[in-house]
C-alpha cells in the first residue's frame, strides 16, 4: 500500500510517499532515512488506481472486437486499448509478453487472475483457425447468456428476500418491544393466562431485565451466520445440503448443465477437441459432479459416443440425450450443445417463475401467522376479561 507520511526534516516539514504493508512499517522506513515521522495516512490515490485497474472483460472484449473488426491487428488493438490509464497494467504485460513472440493465449494465460479459463480456452482454439473476431463475438454472445441467465435468478430472489427482511424486522419489533411492554401489564397475573401466553410474557420479562444480554447474543449470533457463510467450506457444506433437496437439486444440476453444455459447445466450436472441451469446462460443474465427468471422459476415450458417455455419467437428461444423438448423426454437436443449454435455461427460468409465484404467498402467510399469533396471545387476556365483564 501507498502511505502518505508527514515527517520532519531539519527545521522543515517535508512530505514523502512510501510503499508498506502497514503503518508502522512506513513509518520505520521513514525514520531509516534520518527523517522524524509525524503522521502517516493510506494515499487515497493507492485505492483509486486499484480500482481502475481492474479490467471488464466484457468491456475488453467488446472494445478488442471492434478495433479489430476496424482494420488494426492484433498488436495495434491492444496498444490502443492499453492507452486508457485504467489499463495500463494489465494491458501492458499483455502487450510485453506478445512483443517477445508468444501467443495472444499464452499471454492472457500468464494473469489468471484478471483473464478467466474460458476466455484464454476460447483464444487459444481460435488460433489454430487463425478466427479471432469469431471467437470474440462466441465469448461475447456466451457472456451475455450468462448474465441474463443470472439477472433471472437475482430478479427472482429480490422479492422473496425483501419480504423476509419486512417480515423478520416486524416480528422483531414486536418480540423486543411490544411483548416487553404487555408483560409489565400483565405482571402478577401470569397463572390466569393461557399457557403459550405465559411463555410469550416469560420472554418479555426476560428481556426487560436482561434484555443488553439477550440482544448481545443474538448481535453475536448473526455475526457468527455471516462469519460462517464467509467461509467456503460451510458453503459448500450448505450447498451439499441443497443438492439432497430433490427440487432444489434438481435444478441446481440443470443450472450448472447449462453453463457446462454452452461452455462446451462454444469451445467445439472455436475447433477444440471433445477431451480438451470438457476438461476445460469441467470447472463449471460442483464438486458432486466431477466424478461423473471423469466417468464420462474415459467413456469417451474409450471410443463411446458423447451421448452414451454423458448418459452413462449423468450428466444429461431424457430429451438433452436425444439431442445429441441427433447432433452425432448431423455432424453438429456444437451447434446442438448450444441448443440443450438454451433449453435448459428456458426449463430453469420457467422453475424460477413458478417457485416464485408459489413461494411468495405461501412465504406472505407463514409471516402473517406468526404475526397474527403473537398479537392474538397478546390480547387473549383482554379477550377473556372482556368476556368475563358480559
Amino acid at each position: 500500500m501507498l502511505f502518505h507520511v508527514k515527517a520532519v526534516s531539519g527545521r522543515d516539514m517535508v512530505s514523502v510517499d512510501i510503499t508498506a504493508n502497514n503503518e508502522k512499517e512506513a513509518l520505520d522506513q521513514v525514520k531509516a532515512n534520518g527523517l522524524i515521522p509525524i503522521s502517516a495516512k493510506i494515499n487515497k490515490q493507492y485505492f483509486n488506481k486499484a480500482k481502475q485497474s481492474q479490467l471488464s472483460i466484457s468491456l475488453f472484449t467488446l472494445e478488442l472486437l471492434a478495433l479489430l473488426e476496424a482494420g488494426l491487428n492484433l498488436v495495434e488493438a491492444i496498444e490502443a486499448l492499453a492507452l486508457k490509464e485504467q489499463h495500463q497494467s494489465v494491458l501492458s504485460k499483455l502487450l510485453t509478453v506478445m512483443y517477445e513472440g508468444q501467443t495472444f493465449s499464452a499471454a492472457l494465460d500468464q494473469q489468471p487472475q484478471v483473464f478467466p479459463m474460458l476466455l484464454v480456452a476460447t483464444i487459444k482454439a481460435s488460433e489454430k483457425t487463425g478466427d479471432l473476431q469469431e471467437a470474440l463475438r462466441r465469448y461475447i454472445a456466451y457472456q451475455q447468456q450468462i448474465d441474463q441467465l443470472k439477472k433471472t435468478v437475482i430478479s427472482a430472489s429480490i422479492y422473496p428476500l425483501l419480504l423476509m427482511l419486512v417480515g423478520g424486522m416486524v416480528i422483531l419489533f414486536l418480540m423486543g418491544f411490544v411483548v416487553p411492554k404487555f408483560s409489565m401489564i400483565y405482571e402478577g397475573t401470569t397463572n390466569e393466562l393461557p399457557y403459550l401466553s405465559q411463555l410469550l410474557l416469560l420472554w418479555g420479562q426476560l428481556l426487560a431485565e436482561h434484555g443488553t444480554m439477550v440482544f448481545s447474543v443474538v448481535i453475536l449470533f448473526v455475526v457468527s451466520v455471516v462469519f460462517a457463510f464467509s467461509q467456503s467450506s460451510f458453503r459448500a457444506y450448505c450447498l451439499a445440503k441443497l443438492w439432497q433437496i430433490p427440487a432444489i437439486g434438481r435444478q441446481l444440476k440443470i443450472y450448472q448443465l447449462a453453463r457446462f453444455y454452452r461452455t462446451v459447445g462454444m469451445l467445439l466450436k472455436g475447433g477444440a477437441p471433445i477431451i480438451t472441451a470438457l476438461k476445460s469446462a469441467s470447472g463449471l460443474l460442483g464438486k458432486s459432479l466431477h466424478s461423473n465427468m471423469k466417468n464420462a471422459e474415459q467413456l469417451i476415450n474409450e471410443g463411446k459416443p458423447i451421448s452414451e458417455a454423458m448418459t452413462s455419467a449423468g450428466l444429461t437428461t431424457a430429451i438433452a440425450n436425444r439431442m445429441l444423438v441427433v447432433g452425432e448423426r448431423g455432424g453438429n454437436i456444437d451447434d446442438m450443445m448450444a441448443r440443450i443449454a438454451s433449453f435448459y435455461d428456458d426449463e430453469l427460468a420457467r422453475w424460477l417463475d413458478w417457485f416464485t409465484k408459489l413461494f411468495e404467498p405461501i412465504l406472505m402467510l407463514m409471516i402473517g401467522l406468526v404475526i397474527g399469533v403473537v398479537v392474538l396471545l397478546l390480547y387473549m387476556p383482554i379477550f377473556e376479561l372482556a368476556g368475563n365483564i358480559q
